[in-house]
């Protein structure tokens, strides 16, 4: 079959023809295109593409919406919040660098913390404490997190009746997390490029190289690159005074201490405000014999205890924390699980395992969807429209189409390198994703490429050096965007969390890179520049947890996996089940990385009730997501949903919308 000369409708009267199906599916597919028309955001997940990648996204824009500034906040070793991004409030928080050095000034790390108030204070008997968040990575920014998802993550974890009618037990809580050492906002940052022009400069040359696979000497090529960066990277730090040992202080051991200092400054917080909330109602009520506010926020000095909600790295954080301290845990959701097992010793063999079967899946769904709902839709069923697929692919890295520039956008080409990152992004997101990557495809198909075009200049943004920074010079604080340094500041979590993970010659990781695509030929070549961004790293761990990880910890932990979950597969899950008695495992029959990629009012309620009470959903709950991709529903039910069932999915549709793609 010629693929190229299939009759198919074109992007507009496809749309129109959409207009026609029930509410829902419009709903919908409005959401899935203005998602589309909005993409540009880049942040990590877990094991995020180390040296190549979409072109870096812009400044978070809460900051740049505001005058706040985070050198405006004084270090401290408190936690002195200041009002910030509009409804939020910041603090930069002093922790040791290294845990186990005598305390100075110059062996410090600054925090960035931020938090979504409660929508009660305190003093409050509904005041429910603080859940600490991690948007997984490493590398990715707590702060951001909070800042895109906060709100929305209040509205599943709350009592779902408002403060003035809540009952007695229900609950609302602060939501708190941070720019982990060395990434972001916190300080020092870790940098290996003088300033975003030189920055974007290497993507380009990334993107124009092209991922592994991508020609017969992708890995001569990207092996040097990967070299070059860590090379230059561990060399330019070492000779930086102000951050010369904070290459041997990110990994994840000290990050869970980390986690101890917040918790533990957020009692004394609570302490502080609760004092001055008792001081106030004895003042206006001219009595002083009441102490109810004082004793319920009380800070238990060294015995304050986490409440965490982690996505895939920080199911890592959250696991490593449990083991370390499992005194101090009081309700732990981990979400889209990594094997602290291969993660920690390697070589990274266990992520891929279901991987292939959910592109199966999104083909299966476009065939259900029909030729209205799919637009790469072929007869003969999902397997017919992979083989129409691969064949797209196996054509396009023998022969990349060119697009001519049009108004917006300069000209253009289309190689096998952005089909498999499209690809990626529906493996990660098959709801969100799988609609767009169809869609981009049937464009290539057609033979014109220009909505892929212009989709791929959605994700490149400018980075001119300003006039101050050429006054500044290199490295200097007007040339950098924090927030731009993924790509080291993950390189330096993942490199020194496994000891001797970039030990290797060219010949043993392309026998590693083979092992890889044997386990899954749709992302084994992405997969595999993960450890790639290792080789040449030269820096080690000071203080690594050794385990063993695992414990009995002071209250079961809530573990959640998807059925078919990209890089995080469900046996992990079950595996680290074991590890820690009385927990519990919660599957999502979904399919994508973490549950919030595939609304589910069942998981949403059983993570609501877990934080509310501390009550684990019964062993083997399965929970169905009420959408699927192409906007397929799972259920009847949504059509007789209540008004409360109602607008927590929609709570639950902003969620997976909005996730950072890898």
């Amino acid at each position: 079959m010629d693929f190229k000369s299939a009759e198919m409708t074109q992007w507009s009267p496809q749309i129109r023809e959409r207009q026609k199906k029930p509410r829902l599916k419009l709903l919908f597919c409005c959401l899935t295109l203005l998602l589309w028309l909005f993409v540009s955001i880049d942040f990590s997940n877990t094991f995020p593409r180390l040296w190549k990648g979409r072109l870096l996204a812009a400044e978070e824009t809460p900051e740049s919406a505001t005058s706040f500034q985070w050198s405006q906040i004084t270090p401290s070793q408190e936690l002195e919040y200041h009002d910030c991004y509009g409804g939020f409030e910041c603090a930069r928080l002093e922790v040791p660098m290294d845990y186990s050095a005598p305390i100075k000034a110059t062996n410090q790390v600054a925090l960035a913390v931020v938090r979504k108030p409660a929508k009660v204070p305190v003093s409050d008997l509904h005041y429910g404490g603080a859940i600490l968040i991690n948007p997984g990575g490493p590398g990715g920014s707590g702060v951001a997190q909070v800042l895109d998802h906060g709100a929305l993550i209040q509205q599943v974890v709350d009592v779902e009746r408002t403060p003035s009618d809540a009952e007695d037990s229900g609950k609302y809580f602060d939501i708190i997390s941070f720019d982990p050492r060395g990434i972001n906002r916190s300080t020092p940052t870790i940098s290996c490029f003088q300033d975003n022009f030189a920055r974007q400069v290497w993507n380009l040359q990334s993107e124009a190289e092209g991922l592994l696979g991508s020609s017969d000497g992708s890995l001569r090529l990207g092996w040097r690159r990967a070299r070059a960066l860590a090379d230059g990277c561990t060399s330019r730090i070492d000779n930086d005074n102000s951050t010369s040992s904070i290459l041997e202080h990110v990994n994840t051991t000290p990050v869970a201490a980390d986690m101890v200092e917040i918790i533990e400054r957020h009692g004394q917080w609570r302490e502080s405000q609760g004092r001055k909330a008792q001081e106030a109602l004895n003042k206006a009520h001219k009595c002083h014999g009441n102490r109810d506010i004082i004793s319920r926020t009380k800070w238990r000095r060294g015995m304050e205890k986490l409440q965490y909600w982690g996505f895939s790295y920080g199911t890592l954080l959250g696991a490593t924390f449990a083991s370390m301290y499992p005194e101090r845990v009081s309700r732990v959701v981990l979400d889209g699980v990594v094997s602290t097992d291969d993660y920690y010793n390697g070589p990274w063999l266990g992520n891929l395992q279901d991987t292939d079967r959910i592109l199966e899946r999104i083909f299966e769904y476009c065939d259900r969807a029909g030729p209205d709902g799919c637009q790469f839709w072929r007869p003969g069923g999902g397997k017919a429209i992979q083989a129409a697929y691969e064949k797209l692919l196996h054509d396009i890295w023998d022969d990349p189409l060119s697009v001519v520039g049009n108004g917006r956008r300069g000209p253009e080409i289309i190689t096998w390198s952005d089909i498999k990152d499209i690809t990626k992004n529906a493996l990660y997101q098959p709801m969100i994703f799988g609609p767009i990557m169809v869609e981009l495809l049937q464009d290539i198909t057609n033979g014109t490429g220009s909505l892929f075009a212009d989709y791929k200049e959605k994700g490149r943004v400018p980075a001119c050096r300003s006039k101050q920074c050429i006054l500044d010079g290199p490295f200097s604080e007007d040339c950098i965007s924090p927030s731009w340094n993924v790509l080291e500041a993950t390189s330096a979590v993942l490199c020194t969390d496994a000891e001797g993970i970039g030990s290797f010659t060219e010949d043993e990781f392309r026998e590693y890179w083979q092992t890889l695509k044997a386990q899954s030929w749709s992302l084994g070549d992405y997969w595999a520049e993960t450890r790639l961004g290792c080789a040449g790293w030269q820096k080690h761990a000071k203080w690594r947890f050794s385990g063993p990880f695992s414990a009995s910890t002071s209250h079961p932990i809530l573990w959640i996996g998807n059925t078919l979950d990209t890089v995080t597969p469900l046996r992990n899950a079950q595996h680290m089940k074991t590890l820690f008695p009385g927990s519990v495992l919660l599957q999502q029959d979904s399919e994508g990385h973490c549950s919030p990629t595939a609304p589910s009012l069942c998981t949403a309620k059983a993570v609501r009730k877990y934080f509310q009470t501390g009550e684990l959903p019964l062993a083997g709950t399965l929970c169905k997501p009420d959408i699927k991709p192409f906007g397929l529903q799972v259920a009847d039910g949504l059509k007789r949903l209540n008004a409360q069932d109602s607008e927590l999915l929609d709570v639950l549709m902003q969620i997976a919308r909005t996730i950072p793609l890898p």
